[in-house]
């Protein structure tokens, strides 16, 4: 018996393109294999890849892979076909997001990619990268035969748990278990992925028994559930943060004092009991609880106005400020009512904001990365890499997509020692003394995490889903 599966969306891109969707990730992590991949807590685990090593310089990596793999069409999946599959992620033409070209080629630029034999992929980095799995877990192996051809992309197949019967993009996904993955067999072996972009529908089917999953509900519908008998609701954080990227190459926030002011003033509780019907929990620092080198229990920080108001004073502006806010109407979808929230706590510390919409969210993402917002633009950070959002996002030296001028030495030393520290653990000290230096002197103004809830039919108390907000198909429990 086939299970249903609704979410939002159900769409696969160029697997190898560079998306935060967390739907469109649950369904190519499904299909298609990487050489790691990230495990319930957040940690890599060994997928394709049963051992790595890492030599001192952080620039040597080795895999070993596993004996036996093969694609869907039951050709071999060894360490040459791994070769192109990392190959193709440095091309110009793979990898894109919202208008940023090559995401994966800034990374893998200059490397020599070699396989040493049918199952050892090794790879030397032009550049030290301590934290080159990051990257890797979303080059996910391709067929070489089969992934540039005409005809791929309506009928694309990996080495994943499951392969596809039969693909609708926009409406319908029909998956049948691989019976020669390397991985434990499927509680399920059928799958069928529905479309709803409606929260309130998904939550009806599952209720009505129409479907056996519904996937990224809100507060709303997650309350409802909890009133019916025989359904499990378990709730997650989504780590992409909702965040305001501040303009530090002209105006008020070229100031750090401005910015300080900034984050000290608002009431982030008091915005997701506003916004989102209390479905978010409010960042402590420029990357979620789930990130590597994100503190243990970092609180998100009280609103201060009286700091907020002598700190604007110092800066020259005991008078009031006026800044020009830029405000998508979706991505998120409380964006407008956010910004007009956000608005009114602000005024009580004597900042007003006026409000640029743009409708245009791929026009807007184009503004954001030609770096020609007015004071300040709401955006999110998605890669659920710290390494990542420093590099693209915080390090001057990169000047990436969506950096906005902000400078800060301190964090850009932390950022080299970081590339050049295979620890684990004292590379994540670093981070977290990344993530502390923001808090004082602040890039962004950062608001929240939006909370999901998955809901299933039947009662599983020990089922949980992974910490990073993809759906594991493959992992879920038996449903039918």
């Amino acid at each position: 018996m086939a299970i249903t599966l609704l979410q939002a969306r159900v769409q696969l891109p160029d697997p190898q393109d560079c998306t935060d969707n967390a739907d469109t990730l649950a369904l190519l992590e499904a299909v298609f294999d990487p050489l790691v991949r990230r495990g319930a807590g957040g940690a890599f685990e060994p997928a394709l890849a049963e051992s790595w090593t890492v030599a001192a310089d952080a620039r040597r990596w080795r895999f070993r892979l596993r004996p036996g793999l093969r694609f869907h069409d039951g050709s071999p999946l060894d360490a040459e076909a791994m070769r192109y599959s990392i190959e193709r992620m440095k091309r110009p033409d793979v990898g894109a997001t919202l208008g940023a070209p090559a995401v994966w080629g800034q990374y893998l630029s200059g490397a020599d990619i070699v396989a040493e034999d049918n199952l050892t992929l090794a790879i030397t980095l032009a550049e030290p990268m301590a934290d080159l799995l990051d990257i890797l877990v979303s080059g996910y192996a391709l067929p070489p035969h089969a992934a540039d051809m005409a005809g791929f992309r309506s009928a694309p197949f990996g080495s994943g748990a499951y392969r596809i019967e039969k693909l609708e993009q926009g409406k319908e996904i029909r998956l049948s278990a691989n019976p020669d993955w390397w991985g434990r067999a499927p509680a399920n072996p059928h799958i069928i992925c529905r479309q709803e972009g409606d929260p309130a529908l998904r939550l009806r089917a599952l209720v009505n028994g129409e479907c056996a999953i519904a996937a990224r509900l809100g507060p709303t519908e997650a309350s409802a559930l909890a009133s019916v008998s025989g359904f499990t609701a378990r709730r997650h954080i989504d780590p992409t943060a909702i965040i305001y990227l501040l303009n530090t190459t002209k105006g008020a926030f070229r100031d750090p004092r401005v910015r300080r002011a900034l984050n000290l003033a608002v009431d982030r509780e008091a915005l997701i009991k506003e916004v989102l019907d209390g479905g978010g929990q409010a960042l402590a620092g420029f990357i979620s609880p789930s990130h590597f080198g994100s503190p243990a229990h970092a609180p998100a920080e009280k609103p201060d106005p009286e700091a907020a108001r002598r700190l604007l004073s110092e800066a020259g502006h005991g008078n009031g400020l006026t800044i020009t806010v830029d405000c998508p109407t979706r991505l998120p979808d409380e964006a407008e009512a956010l910004t007009a929230a956000l608005a009114r706590q602000l005024a009580g510390i004597g900042i007003k904001i006026e409000t640029q919409l743009v409708k245009d969210r791929v026009a807007y993402a184009e503004q954001v990365r030609a770096k020609a917002i007015h004071d300040m633009c709401l955006f999110d950070s998605s890669p659920m890499s710290t390494f990542r959002v420093l590099r693209e996002k915080i390090d001057s030296r990169i000047a990436g997509s969506w950096w906005q001028g902000y400078a800060n030495p301190e964090i850009e030393a932390l950022i080299d020692t970081a590339r050049i520290t295979p620890d684990q653990g004292a590379r994540e000290k670093l981070y977290q003394r990344c993530f502390r230096i923001l808090q004082t002197d602040p890039a962004w103004l950062t608001l929240y995490n939006h909370t999901r809830w998955i809901g299933l039919a039947g009662r599983f108390p020990d089922w949980r889903p992974r910490s990073d907000g993809i759906l594991d198909i493959a992992g879920l429990p038996e449903l039918g």
